[in-house]
């Protein structure tokens, strides 16, 4: 097997739609001799440092920092002189409080704070969204919370003692440490946590949650956008380095040096070309959607699409270098709903008859524009209880499920939204 077949099987044995189910570690999982791991959302790290103790890298969400800090205990209790977080999301540094000693100094990049900001304000978006992804019911922190009584659990908005710009070196005991910032990352205070005496690198989701996967230059969930030629930047620091081992958010490390530099490579290349051929397209004059059509990666670059997608950072790609306005309508610049023009079609047409041709192009392989149709009726006949309004809603839901069992089902974010919105539609067509 060469080292390209390693990197297609890495690739297939890493799939998208269960990804962020929560696995949680108990006790905490060895990954070397001198890395445990704690898993659950995005997994926690201890380090071995001998005499001095310990290093903590990541502190999970704030409800899941009982439940690492129990496993960690049991491994070794401290004393803790640092704790890194490889970014400032809230599922690295919602524990950093429980984890904290007196002597405790947290470390992160520079930009920690900025990125914990942009979270904050748009928390109560994600709060009322969140549930088309994530398990909100809360069964894993009810558990924790038992598990652990007495234990604070609260989310943590932590402030670092000590911040880098672009690399720092700690020695913890004989444990030598490099922190080496990558701002291409998933986020603008990515850092790369490096062991040179084991060539080990802890990337956590720098570079997505799935590797090698394409990475999201855009979420669904709702994020500032990512920028093409920093990500590369930072894939080739994290080449650059020739870890001999490559330590995750989630899922095991990837071993061999030749196997990750060649999928590093690989993703490098592969996120070029999508934007080479995007910014050629652009200047031929193309628009987004025809774009997003058109690229498609070769077999020589093919990469995992289960947590990003190609077409949408094509998408994402020409609105960085041309904006929302797209110069197709006239239209963009104003604040119109295309629906409420599509329903007064509707209105011409008859909403039954719209229905119907709904449901041919499903059968025709056109879910999407099912969907503009579907829409239509639905602004056209908004009483919840018609005929027409419960068939345009039957429609949703069979386009939804269409577009899950015609590629739909393979990304996590895709699917994650496809599933809800074709059971929100099931339901109204019920009359629930």
């Amino acid at each position: 097997m060469t080292v390209e077949d390693e990197v297609d099987r890495l690739i297939d044995e890493r799939p998208g739609k269960e990804l962020l189910v929560p696995r949680y570690d108990d006790p905490a999982k060895p990954l070397t001799d001198l890395i445990f791991r704690s898993g659950g959302t995005t997994a926690s790290y201890l380090l071995l440092a001998g005499a001095a103790g310990r290093i903590i890298v990541n502190c999970g969400l704030g409800y899941e920092a009982p439940h690492h800090k129990r496993v960690f205990d049991a491994v070794c209790p401290g004393p803790t002189p640092y704790i890194i977080t490889t970014q400032a999301h809230v599922d690295h540094v919602g524990g950093v409080a429980l984890f904290r000693e007196p002597t405790t100094r947290y470390v992160a990049q520079a930009n920690n704070l900025v990125c914990q900001s942009d979270d904050e304000r748009i928390a109560r978006f994600r709060i009322r969204t969140a549930g088309v992804w994530f398990d909100m019911t809360g069964s894993d922190a009810i558990r924790i919370a038992k598990e652990n009584p007495g234990v604070a659990s609260r989310q943590d908005k932590p402030v670092p003692d000590i911040t880098f710009s672009e690399r720092l070196s700690l020695k913890v005991g004989e444990l030598p440490i490099e922190c080496i910032s990558v701002p291409g990352g998933e986020t603008i205070d990515s850092t790369i946590v490096w062991l040179p005496k084991q060539r080990t690198a802890l990337i956590s989701n720098m570079l997505g949650p799935l590797f090698p996967h394409f990475p999201n230059f855009n979420t669904l969930r709702g994020d500032r956008y990512r920028w093409v030629e920093p990500y590369l930047h930072s894939v080739l620091t994290l080449r650059d380095l020739r870890p001999a081992v490559l330590v995750t958010g989630r899922h095991e490390p990837i071993v061999g040096e030749a196997l990750i530099h060649a999928s590093l490579t690989r993703l490098h290349d592969a996120v070029d070309f999508v934007h080479t051929e995007t910014v050629a397209g652009i200047n031929e004059g193309k628009d987004p959607d025809r774009l997003m059509r058109e690229i498609v990666l070769p077999a020589h670059l093919r990469v995992g699409q289960g947590y990003g997608k190609v077409s949408w950072a094509v998408r994402t790609i020409w609105e960085t270098y041309i904006g929302w306005f797209k110069l197709r309508s006239t239209t963009e610049l104003y604040p119109t709903v295309a629906d409420e023009a599509f329903a007064e079609l509707v209105a011409l047409s008859g909403a039954d008859a719209v229905v119907q041709r709904g449901r041919e192009l499903v059968g025709e392989g056109q879910p999407a524009a099912a969907i503009h149709l579907g829409e239509a009726v639905l602004r056209h006949d908004r009483n919840p209880a018609s005929t027409t309004h419960l068939a345009a809603a039957a429609l949703m839901a069979e386009a939804h499920q269409r577009l899950l069992d015609t590629g739909g089902d393979r990304s996590f974010w895709e699917s994650g939204w496809l599933r809800a919105q074709r059971d929100h539609w099931q339901q109204v067509s019920e009359g629930s």
